[in-house]
């Protein structure tokens, strides 16, 4: 596998994940959705597609040869994938998108030996995007204002601030968040939640129901960047390009000490 420049290629990233989300920003301010439902019964709209087409076609020159792999495209999923490919979701959150709350992201990941090496998650409704990767720090842009972004300190006497899922709070995440004491709990959609976390608004995002190798991987790079963790509940780090497209159950922390035992 051949060296690549990882911070030049954040930087190309950032120009396309801002063209993905303008392409869905045109679906989300015309006359409506089209909604369409998968075989898992998951919705996808023409946003979601649109936007696939426009990471399929530009991301491949970035890197020739690499494989790209989208929840939008089922002949690119092609598990166990070893060495380097990106792994993209065109639209996280598009139950967020259909009920038109704006917390919905463009999520870009770029994979080298199962791990997440650098990421960029892009709100496109309220021009909010990050980036980072381990090695890489981590950074949020809103509307042209750029800063580096660090997960929160520890501080005695204050609450454990928990951010869950808007559509997945199920009885055994309720069952962990439980388990952390006093906790402040708010709710954010898609991979907003693990932003949350990175730029030190929220301490803790466990999430103990079924997600996707797409729906984690940009942001668990950029949580790294800012010096936290994403674990599964035996504290492994999310691994890519697994036999099987689902995740573990996980946690992402800014510090894996808050996990409890």
């Amino acid at each position: 596998m051949r060296q690549v420049h990882h911070q030049a290629l954040l930087e190309q990233l950032l120009p396309l994940a801002r063209t993905a989300g303008s392409t869905i920003m045109s679906v989300y301010d015309g006359s409506g959705a089209n909604v369409q439902y998968k075989d898992d019964a998951s919705p996808v709209t023409e946003a979601d597609l649109a936007a696939h087409r426009v990471l399929a076609t530009r991301l491949t020159p970035l890197l020739p040869g690499c494989p790209v792999v989208s929840e939008e495209d089922l002949a690119s999923q092609v598990y166990r994938r070893a060495g380097r490919f990106w792994l993209v979701d065109p639209l996280d959150g598009t139950k967020e998108f259909i009920a038109r709350n704006g917390e919905f992201t463009v999520n870009i990941a770029l994979i080298e030996d199962g791990h997440s090496v650098l990421g960029v998650v892009y709100a496109p409704a309220i021009d909010a995007l990050y980036c980072g990767g381990a090695g890489l720090s981590a950074f949020r842009c809103i509307r042209g204002q750029t800063v580096a972004i660090k997960v929160a300190a520890a501080q005695t006497g204050r609450a454990c601030r928990v951010v869950a899922s808007k559509s997945h709070l199920n009885d055994a995440t309720r069952s962990l968040i439980d388990r952390l004491g006093e906790v402040s709990l708010a709710q954010a959609g898609s991979s907003l939640k693990f932003c949350r976390v990175a730029e030190g608004e929220a301490d803790i995002y466990p999430r103990l129901a079924p997600t996707c190798e797409w729906d984690t991987a940009a942001a668990q790079a950029i949580l790294e960047g800012a010096g936290g963790a994403v674990v599964d509940l035996q504290g492994r780090p999310l691994q890519y390009g697994k036999a099987d497209v689902l995740n573990p159950s996980f946690i992402a922390a800014r510090d894996t000490a808050l996990i409890p035992a």
